[in-house]
């Protein structure tokens, strides 16, 4: 399988001071014709927020949108009345569809905020917007591969509008978790802390690597990691 592998060092950066983040693909001021997205992944920012700061409201169409949270809290508003306050492990998933309009805050007059805001295209245009949340399992924190979304909500995942299967991996040192990668399917893996190798290609926190190659994809923990594995049509 050929891995292809999109160091974090070479990742767009943009700090606001209020924020500070870092663009996987093209963002903002932040464009590279090399790294515009991987199918329909069209952004994965790592971004963190000062306290009591945030994004204030402001539109989305035509694109599911989802927050991974890893440190502190992010209160979430929106245009369809939901209010939530959300806490690390915990992921937010809004369908923009045909319109919505949504703030971000860190809620925390103290305390950064840190998560991946990751935004992916739809299956359709013109869906009506919804809002929806995954809360991890207690029973299953243990488990190196969880599914967090997905098109069918098996296994107690959000549902997102795409034919993506994504993935919450942790894996203690020395553990070893593997992933089919199917024909004609694409695996993106987002290493957010930790080390991992994947098929002997060694990963640092925030690194990335993708296939498009169908086999068996082996990810070897050699220090505690968490990272996000997207499986996409």
């Amino acid at each position: 399988m050929k891995i292809n592998l999109r160091p974090s060092l070479e990742r767009g950066h943009a700090s606001h001071g209020w924020l500070d983040s870092f663009h996987t693909f093209s963002f903002a001021d932040y464009y590279d014709p090399a790294h515009m997205g991987f199918r329909s992944l069209r952004v994965i920012n790592q971004d963190v927020i000062a306290p009591g700061a945030g994004f204030p409201t402001h539109p989305h169409a035509d694109m599911e949108i989802f927050s991974y949270i890893l440190r502190g809290a992010l209160q979430h508003r929106d245009s369809m009345g939901n209010g939530r306050v959300l806490k690390p492990g915990q992921i937010q998933l809004m369908s923009a569809g045909r319109g919505v309009t949504h703030s971000e805050f860190n809620p925390s007059g103290s305390e950064d905020a840190s998560l991946l805001q990751i935004w992916i295209r739809p299956n359709q245009r013109g869906l009506t917007p919804s809002y929806t949340e995954w809360h991890p399992d207690p029973a299953r924190e243990d488990d190196a591969k969880v599914l967090v979304i997905s098109p069918d909500g098996r296994e107690g995942s959000a549902i997102i509008h795409q034919d993506a299967d994504i993935y919450r991996v942790r894996l203690m040192a020395g553990k070893v978790v593997t992933h089919e990668a199917a024909a004609g399917r694409g695996v993106w893996f987002q290493l957010i802390k930790g080390l991992v190798t994947v098929n002997g290609t060694q990963l640092q926190p925030g690194d990335a690597m993708c296939t498009e190659d169908s086999g068996t994809l082996t990810f070897t923990a050699t220090e505690d990691a968490e990272a996000l594995l997207f499986d996409l049509a």
